[in-house]
């Protein structure tokens, strides 16, 4: 389930996109977060979509709408968003075989034990500390204020 599946790694994208552009406060929006991740926004609107229904996401509507996490950044674990894009998966057609079913599969499935412990304990608040410390900068929300 965990390992290198295309629409769990988008899933993860979008939540540390969210987690990191928005957090619980803030709104962004689904066109941004494709454009910063080289996708077409039509193809993360399912995920878009599957994450809010499972409560990970909270979407607002409106011209001035977007997403936002649905609880804090500390409380939602990688094994959180993976289980929900790996529940729409379908199953990958694949190898066969006594080698398959015998050697590789259940190493295999090790391995996908392995990883899925990892990320129950890798929540989307450390992922956003690892993208500061890689020398990326939050944006600043500047409050509107007007004179008169």
């Amino acid at each position: 389930m965990y390992l290198r599946r295309d629409r769990t790694m988008i899933a993860v994208v979008i939540m540390v996109d969210v987690a990191f552009h928005a957090g619980r406060a803030g709104l962004v929006s689904g066109a941004d977060i494709a454009e910063r991740a080289g996708l077409a926004r039509r193809g993360i609107e399912p995920l878009l979509q599957a994450l809010s229904r499972s409560g990970l996401l909270d979407s607002v509507r409106g011209p001035r709408g977007g997403y936002r996490l649905g609880r804090p950044a500390r409380d939602i674990t990688l094994d959180d968003v993976v289980r929900v894009a790996a529940h729409d998966d379908a199953p990958e057609a694949g190898p066969e075989g006594h080698l398959f079913e015998r050697v590789i599969s259940p190493g295999w499935k090790k391995l996908d034990e392995l990883v899925g412990k990892q990320m129950a304990v890798l929540t989307l608040e450390e992922m956003v500390r690892r993208a500061e410390t890689s020398g990326l900068r939050r944006p600043v929300h500047e409050p509107i204020s007007f004179s008169i």
